[in-house]
């Protein structure tokens, strides 16, 4: 006598997927020309794209969270395909509330895909339901960072061709008169 194969699990209804819908989260400090990119690209695969700014108490960031995502919906504005929400807490959480089984995460170097491994495993652990859909930058952003961006507009460096113009506007409004120093720690 043989085993039946086991069937899969039905779909959970309370899980099913907003059309192709992936969530694309991050901290966004600022968000920069990378970010963007991804976004843009990752609409060529799904039809909308929730772009999840973290609220992490670990960070601590030079613009609001309230800032991040007001930047980010001016920047995609006249793009209805993509919303742009704040969340705190599990990703995973946050994908389970808005419907979605699809976290979009950059890889811009080998450096990135460790930590990036081991995020997918524990939200696949945390959720089976949630898969991590990893996108390659464009060539012309595979270096870049919000970190590095910020670093590189304190201390005089040109960022036109990193950030949005809205972004770039913001800097200057938070860091022109700090040029050439430190960057400051805190929100203001």
């Amino acid at each position: 006598m043989t085993a039946k194969p086991q069937r899969p699990a039905p779909p959970r209804p309370d899980l099913a997927p907003v059309a192709k819908q992936a969530i694309y989260a991050g901290s966004f400090d600022p968000i920069t020309n990378g970010h963007v990119d991804i976004v843009k690209r990752g609409l060529r695969i799904f039809d909308r794209i929730l772009v999840a700014v973290l609220e992490n108490p670990k960070k601590d960031p030079l613009f609001t969270t309230k800032e991040r995502v007001a930047m980010i919906r001016e920047i995609f504005s006249g793009r209805p395909e993509v919303e742009v929400q704040s969340f705190h807490g599990l990703l995973v959480d946050f994908a389970e509330k808005n419907r979605t089984r699809v976290v979009i995460r950059g890889l811009r170097a080998i450096s990135d895909f460790e930590y990036e491994f081991q995020m997918a495993l524990m939200n696949r652990k945390q959720n089976p339901e949630v898969e991590t859909f990893f996108m390659m930058p464009s060539l012309r952003y595979s270096f870049l960072s919000s970190a590095l961006t910020k670093e590189v507009f304190a201390l005089g460096g040109n960022v036109s061709d990193l950030v949005p113009r809205l972004v770039e506007r913001n800097l200057r409004a938070r860091l022109g008169g700090q040029r050439r120093g430190r960057i400051p720690k805190k929100a203001g």
